[in-house]
């Protein structure tokens, strides 16, 4: 792996980081409130680009933009071993932005002179692409029916975490984060608080069924564990060895509940489908879309109108609004 600890100095000639290109990788991640599903996915989008960099004999402090513009068209002919499809412009745009912030700290740091990414020529990606599933409310209805129709020692875990990410849109990192230390009261409100993307503190209602599941889940839980409720510990959702509930595993219940279910995509869900979901029925029930926003977590609405699929439904054209208005407005016939 090229290493240049020369580069990485300051002006004054001290240096602005000990190491090389892997230590700055972990500054860089320490630097940022990440989750570790984040962190871990940026330390292999660095990593691949390093790997990159060794097999040319590249110094990575000293890449410019045509060797970004090189490792792009790289990725572009690259295989994505879960698909075995080509990387989706989507996908190269994500790596090559974790490359930009990591090349914008060492800056920083100056330790680079300058940014090689921002130069460098990135797939266009629209704001409307995504490409998760997504699922249509009758086939929640269904996804939260196989649910309660499941059995089993985990099936009460199971339809409180269904539910918590069909009712609150949450991301299956926060889902799986969650404590039952970070469950609560709020104003008459059942609530949970957790960290979001982005290190931001978040807080959510419990809905009337969302509140019912987590009782009946933590009330079999208590009894298996001989225990009040109120004495319970640790991580909200646990494995059958008292482990926390993992990302994988929530996977994999989506999509067995799902084809139990008879969802016709079920082999294709993700968690993230669901999260979908609420953005698309919360706008379709005329949620506005700050407060769907603001529940989702998102700082730009451009990214939450990415997540409501049914925003180019013409029932929802504002021009039926305006015309039943004037009609309202119209004097009336003799």
């Amino acid at each position: 792996m090229p290493r240049s600890t020369s580069l990485a100095r300051h002006r004054s000639g001290q240096p602005a980081l000990n190491g090389g290109p892997l230590d700055f990788t972990e500054a860089w991640l320490i630097n940022r409130r990440l989750s570790d599903h984040t962190r871990a996915a940026y330390r292999r989008d660095i990593t691949g680009w390093l790997s990159w960099c060794a097999d040319r004999s590249l110094d990575p402090l000293a890449a410019n933009f045509l060797d970004v513009n090189e490792y792009g068209r790289a990725l572009e002919s690259s295989m994505d071993p879960r698909s075995g499809r080509l990387l989706t412009p989507a996908t190269v745009a994500r790596k090559l932005s974790a490359l930009s912030s990591w090349y914008d700290f060492l800056a920083k740091l100056r330790a680079v002179d300058a940014n090689p990414v921002s130069g460098a020529d990135r797939p266009k990606v629209s704001r409307d692409h995504s490409a998760t599933v997504g699922l249509a409310p009758e086939e929640v209805d269904a996804l939260l029916a196989a649910a309660e129709a499941d059995t089993g020692p985990t099936a009460a875990r199971n339809r409180a975490a269904l539910t918590l990410l069909a009712d609150l849109g949450l991301r299956v990192g926060e889902l799986v984060s969650l404590d039952l230390a970070d469950l609560g009261y709020e104003r008459g409100h059942r609530s949970v608080r957790f960290i979001g993307k982005g290190g931001r503190a978040r807080r959510r209602a419990l809905t009337p069924g969302t509140a019912y599941a987590v009782d009946a889940y933590l009330a079999e839980r208590a009894a298996a564990e001989r225990v009040p409720v109120n004495e319970l510990t640790g991580p909200l959702l646990v494995t059958s060895s008292g482990g926390r509930l993992d990302r994988h595993a929530v996977f994999r219940l989506v999509r067995r509940l799902a084809q139990q279910a008879g969802i016709p995509a079920w082999a294709k869900l993700s968690p993230h489908s669901l999260r979908h979901a609420f953005a698309t029925t919360a706008r379709a029930e005329g949620v506005p879309l700050e407060d769907v926003q603001d529940a989702m977590g998102h700082a730009d609405p451009r990214t939450t109108r990415r997540y409501d699929r049914d925003r180019h439904n013409l029932d929802r054209d504002p021009a039926y609004a305006i015309w039943a208005a004037r009609a309202r407005r119209a004097p009336a016939s003799p």
